[in-house]
């Protein structure tokens, strides 16, 4: 992970949260099998790995197009736009589905370490909330916030899968 430790008080306080919360995400799949990452345990369908692979894509979308308005090739062919109400599902082996999440974690770390949270997006988010987004903090904020979410949905669902809970640091 990026060194955090040359980076002011409120900086590294979210930062840390954000790493703590990809931290759990990684341990709640870890040591779960192709076909268990693939298991839909709810009803609306999505599965471990597609929402490990929904939190790569967020973390691209929010630290590289709308906080420095590009973004990286993708490590697979661009896709057509899919059903925005589709479950998060995923037909990609997971080491790379994994290795995606990793990455791009890697690169908004590079952002957070090379810019002040004051900074302004260069990119644009979508309309409905683009007013709403006001500079780098903002935007690590609801990353935490999604993150979290998703990594308690994952809690959930590694629980219904092999009965274990409260993996990760917290």
């Amino acid at each position: 992970m990026t060194d955090i430790g040359s980076q002011d008080p409120e900086s590294r306080a979210l930062h840390s949260f954000l790493d703590a919360q990809r931290a759990v995400v990684l341990a709640i799949v870890e040591g779960l099998d192709e076909e268990e990452l693939r298991a839909s345990v709810v009803p609306s369908g999505w599965t471990p790995l597609g929402l490990v692979e929904h939190l790569g894509f967020a973390e691209r979308y929010w630290f590289q197009v709308v906080a420095t308005g590009s973004a990286a090739d993708l490590p697979w062919p661009e896709e057509p736009a899919g059903d925005e109400d589709a479950p998060f599902t995923t037909d990609r082996p997971a080491a790379v589905v994994l290795d995606f999440y990793r990455d791009q974690c890697e690169r908004a770390n590079t952002v957070l370490a090379s810019a002040p949270l004051s900074s302004p997006p260069q990119g644009r988010a979508h309309p409905a909330i683009a007013d709403e987004v006001t500079d780098l903090r903002w935007i690590v904020l609801h990353v935490i916030e999604e993150t979290a979410r998703h990594a308690g949905h994952l809690d959930i669902a590694r629980e219904f899968i092999d009965g274990e809970t409260g993996l990760g640091p917290r």
